[in-house]
């Protein structure tokens, strides 16, 4: 069964897609928000358990994670981008990369609010830094 992941990376569901290449694409998720700015960073090839990835695949998933989480942080200003791999929500590999202050935030059972109109200027705010990364 296709999931969720590879139904966005199709075009065949909704989705804020903050990033992407050939290969790898980053977005927000729709509820289940650590803290405002988590984002989802997932190869476009449908592997279930990361430890299954091609080495070369994994390898790039790490280097764009590195890459997208120094703007997460500027952006939001957290201490550190914390990161979550649990492989069991949706059978897609997706690394969570979560702003955080504090240890306690990383609490999966932990709700936050993060408002449709929060998500649009976030979303435009990390767009607008990629653009210019990707200009020098």
């Amino acid at each position: 069964m296709t999931s969720v992941f590879t139904k966005i990376i199709n075009r065949e569901l909704p989705a804020r897609i903050l990033w992407e290449n050939d290969g790898f694409i980053a977005i927000v998720p729709k509820d289940h928000f650590v803290n405002p700015g988590h984002l989802l960073v997932m190869p476009k090839v449908e592997v279930d358990y990361i430890f299954d990835l091609p080495d070369g695949i994994y390898a790039e998933l790490w280097q764009h994670c590195k890459m997208l989480a120094g703007i997460l942080r500027t952006i939001t200003g957290a201490a550190r981008i914390g990161i979550a791999v649990e492989g069991f929500s949706v059978p897609h590999v997706h690394v969570h990369l979560c702003p955080v202050n504090a240890v306690e935030e990383l609490d999966p059972h932990r709700a936050t609010v993060w408002t449709e109109s929060e998500r649009d200027a976030f979303t435009t705010q990390f767009r607008e830094k990629l653009a210019a990364m990707d200009a020098r």
